[in-house]
């Protein structure tokens, strides 16, 4: 046993899509992640450093600008916003100082809002 508990941590991230192809394509491009499709309507994250996945049009849950933020990390971040922009992100929050780091707000292609953040 590794000694680090992983009760009431959190295991798995799950983001609703309007279209997987272009999902993938998105996140693929900007971040490099790789996908397992598991159906028509569901695609599992690999390579994001947790697991999580996209299901499609899931009943009574829509991409959301509100809620809970999933914050991606970035050794570049003036490289990866040019990359969301790139594969058609849209930047909903300028790139911004906070103590301990610098970040910036996008929504991806579905209209989830995501960030990516640097240390300072």
């Amino acid at each position: 046993m590794s000694g680090i508990s992983t009760h009431h941590s959190i295991n798995y991230i799950e983001l609703p899509s309007i279209d997987l192809e272009t999902t993938k394509a998105f996140y693929g491009s900007v971040f490099g992640w790789g996908f397992i499709d598991y159906g028509p309507t569901y695609v599992a994250i690999t390579g994001a450093g947790i697991d999580g996945g996209f299901e499609l049009n899931p009943e009574g849950r829509t991409p959301s600008t509100d809620g809970a933020l999933v914050i991606l990390a970035s050794d570049d971040l003036e490289a990866s916003q040019a990359a969301v922009e790139a594969a058609g992100g849209a930047i909903s929050v300028s790139a911004f100082d906070f103590p301990g780091g610098r970040r910036f707000h996008f929504s991806d292609p579905s209209g989830n809002e995501l960030a990516v953040w640097t240390p300072a």
